[in-house]
């Protein structure tokens, strides 16, 4: 049996460019949920040491948080983390993943907001000292919603975002959905599609490199200054954003997972994901539904 995984209905309408809820509360109750085609920028005060889940991240917050969320299907939740609180304020912003079409973020003057929008498909959160500095313009819309001018004002909103530098991704890209046409290089797509292909299965970097008509070292050269990684993290980032998926929404045992992500033993399989994720499948299983709320 799965963990339920909440799909929320947004109440913002077909009519309107985006909608605010601003509301001062003493705990989180909502569930660990989806959208979808809407984006969501959440800003929360006075609520240090709750956990907020995007993905296959896991992290306390701080006193001030702000996140981007704009994952077709990314689950995320703000929890409790059997912390008591008193007067968390909360704003949430919701907006159509259409507010700005893509003939506009194809302009150079929206680039920036074009690539906030993309690597917020696994969340983005921003510094305290970020948060601070727009925390005024984010009260001041959840009180003017309505108008162009409140549209335009968003708008502001997320360009300035977009050109902060202390942005951070948060869900690994390998447990969201992939998307075998994500790398500008024929050759690299070609290869990331036979590891989705066959990740269950023992893999060689001769099977990978031949696969593209290159030789290991040149293919191992290649994979790592187009995407950063070597092939081996390459694939491991791959089995592991399985492994994380099967650990949230399945019952399936440690060692069923471990074998059925291509991983040959257990301890590897711990050892890695310790090393990636900061502790083992177990530990992370636990904390991912140990404040768990079900409707």
């Amino acid at each position: 049996m799965k963990n339920a995984i909440f799909g929320e209905i947004s109440p913002l309408s077909d009519k309107d460019c985006f909608t605010v809820f601003s509301r001062l509360k003493n705990a989180f109750t909502y569930p660990i949920h989806t959208h979808d085609n809407i984006y969501e920028l959440n800003f929360i005060e006075n609520a240090a040491g709750a956990r907020r889940v995007v993905g296959d991240s896991v992290e306390e917050i701080g006193y001030l948080e702000l996140t981007l969320i704009t994952g077709h299907a990314l689950s995320h939740a703000w929890l409790n983390n059997n912390k008591k609180f008193k007067d968390i304020k909360e704003i949430t912003i919701q907006f159509h993943a259409d507010l700005l079409n893509h003939d506009l973020l194809e302009r150079n003057q929206f680039k920036s907001v074009k690539d906030m929008f993309e690597k917020a498909k696994c969340g983005v959160t921003f510094s305290e000292s970020t948060v601070e500095r727009y925390k005024e313009r984010i009260e001041e819309l959840s009180g003017e919603s309505h108008g162009a001018h409140s549209v335009l004002k968003l708008i502001g909103l997320l360009y300035d975002l977009s050109v902060s530098n202390d942005m951070r991704v948060l869900s690994s890209k390998s447990f969201v959905e992939q998307d075998e046409d994500a790398f500008d290089s024929r050759r690299i797509n070609k290869a990331y599609h036979y590891m989705l292909e066959n990740y269950d299965k023992p893999i060689k970097l001769a099977d990978v490199a031949g696969l593209v008509n290159m030789s290991e070292t040149a293919f191992s050269r290649f994979i790592k200054k187009r995407t950063g990684k070597n092939y081996v993290d390459a694939l491991n980032d791959i089995r592991l954003g399985h492994a994380t998926r099967m650990l949230v929404e399945t019952t399936h045992s440690i060692i069923e997972i471990c074998y059925e992500c291509g991983f040959n033993n257990l301890s590897n399989f711990n050892r890695i994901f310790k090393k990636k994720k900061n502790c083992t499948p177990r530990e992370f299983r636990d904390n991912y539904w140990k404040t768990h709320i079900i409707i």
